[in-house]
């Protein structure tokens, strides 16, 4: 039992390290790409055939998740007949590409970079949002990298982290298949609101306790930080429903208190203004400028950490528990 943890622990600390040293890696063959590709597919086929309802989306989801899982265990299984360390060294590169904690961080950090060139800001938003981003000005700028920052958080390294942690490589396939699912196919319109039900709904369910688990972490991060873990508190308890999602609104609803802004509000999402609740209280700024993107960079960043040093305590259930 100690030598299965002692592996398990490796495994999550060799792809946590990666991470954070190298960054996801960019190339044609990324899981995540080959997972979209198999979705794309598979969707096309079934609506070929007519299966294009819920029981053909259910098809589609068994068919994403169940083929991730296949092509993990089989090229494993491959590489271990040749040398056991092909296959470790397999899963450690597995799990490391399917963990994004650095890029997250990279990302906010590209837009401070440029944020006095505002044209470059706004490209490089439109890389992280879905809303229109070309007339928006230095605060609406920093407000949205700190609102993507802030939902990330939860379905981009809680999730994932401690999915790997909890249930080992398997969970950690079954949440990003689950993610690039409802990436795909879970929006409300005539052509997915019955074919991606099956895939949003998993990723409202497999983001659920995560998303919540985040706001005593935010809290915690704001201690340290000397920010503002009580407002982080009430924030997310007054706010998290101001969003459509289940989910998201918990973590960013936090990170709105514990930097004591307000987040979310109107926005311009393809030429059209939509109406949006603000997120926080309303004597709180929204005028924010590059010093807030910073600290909103530091909370995150420790979050991070500590989502980590959460998922090492955790990770023993992985070997004591049946699952």
């Amino acid at each position: 039992m100690l030598q299965e943890l002692a592996a398990h622990l490796g495994l999550v600390l060799v792809a946590c390290a990666l991470d954070a040293l190298i960054g996801d890696p960019l190339y044609r063959l990324h899981p995540v790409r080959l997972l979209g590709a198999l979705s794309l597919a598979g969707e096309r086929l079934l609506f070929a055939v007519g299966l294009d309802g819920r029981g053909g989306g259910l098809l589609h989801w068994l068919l994403v998740v169940g083929g991730a899982l296949a092509a993990w265990w089989g090229i494993g299984y491959g590489l271990g007949r040749w040398h056991p360390w092909l296959a470790l060294a397999w899963d450690c590169f597995i799990a490391y590409s399917l963990l994004c904690m650095r890029d997250l961080l990279v990302h906010g950090q590209r837009v401070l970079e440029v944020l006095d060139d505002l044209p470059r800001a706004r490209q490089r938003l439109g890389m992280l949002v879905g809303r229109d981003t070309d007339q928006l000005e230095r605060d609406g700028i920093v407000r949205a990298t700190i609102e993507s920052l802030s939902e990330n958080l939860t379905d981009g390294v809680l999730t994932p982290l401690w999915a790997l942690c909890l249930f080992g490589l398997p969970g950690l396939i079954v949440v990003k298949a689950v993610s690039t699912l409802d990436s795909m196919v879970g929006y409300k319109t005539a052509r997915y609101a019955r074919f991606g039900w099956a895939g949003a709904r998993s990723d409202d369910l497999v983001h659920w306790l995560p998303a919540r688990a985040s706001v005593p972490l935010i809290a915690l991060a704001a201690a340290l930080l000397r920010l503002h873990p009580r407002l982080a508190f009430q924030a997310a308890r007054r706010y998290h429903a101001c969003l459509p999602s289940p989910n998201s609104g918990w973590s960013e609803a936090a990170c709105a208190g514990a930097l004591r802004i307000r987040l979310a509000g109107p926005a311009r999402y393809h030429g059209e203004w939509v109406e949006r609740d603000y997120l926080g209280d309303p004597q709180w700024p929204t005028d924010l400028d590059g010093n807030d993107l910073r600290r909103a960079l530091r909370l995150i960043l420790l979050c991070c950490v500590l989502a980590l040093g959460v998922g090492l305590t955790l990770a023993p259930l992985r070997v004591l528990m049946p699952w």
